[in-house]
């Protein structure tokens, strides 16, 4: 089952694979186009050992409101059992994750399927 949530510069495509849920975002991730991934962070099952991976690989922007959603996110997640972890950041996107400290906060996997198999680049 996968459902989307589109804007005019951002979407949050939801599905579910091998026990994880996959939010496949595009676009830019900013102040205007944050809710989507906010709605799917907090639609996420509350059940524990769920894996949240959000999917960066077809982002090419993302500022402080997305990270604070993910931080966010996380503590939710956290409370409720499950984990958020992070795919396919590329350069812009990751240089912002590593020079906050956010990269050491989660995991960070190259894609979908290192994830699954649950070899992390770091952390």
């Amino acid at each position: 089952m996968a459902s989307t949530a589109e804007g005019d510069r951002f979407t949050c495509e939801v599905r579910h694979v091998r026990g994880a849920t996959v939010l496949k975002l595009g676009g830019e991730l900013d102040h205007d186009t944050a809710e989507p991934l906010r709605e799917a962070l907090q639609a996420v099952p509350a059940e524990g050992g769920e894996r949240v991976l959000v999917d960066f690989s077809d982002v090419g922007f993302c500022d402080s409101t997305g990270l604070n959603v993910l931080l966010r996110g996380r503590l939710t997640a956290e409370r409720a059992g499950s984990r958020i972890e992070l795919v396919g950041l590329r350069r812009p996107v990751e240089r912002m994750f590593r020079i906050t400290g956010a990269d050491e906060i989660f995991s960070v996997y190259a894609d979908v399927a290192e994830a699954l198999a649950g070899h992390p680049q770091h952390r």
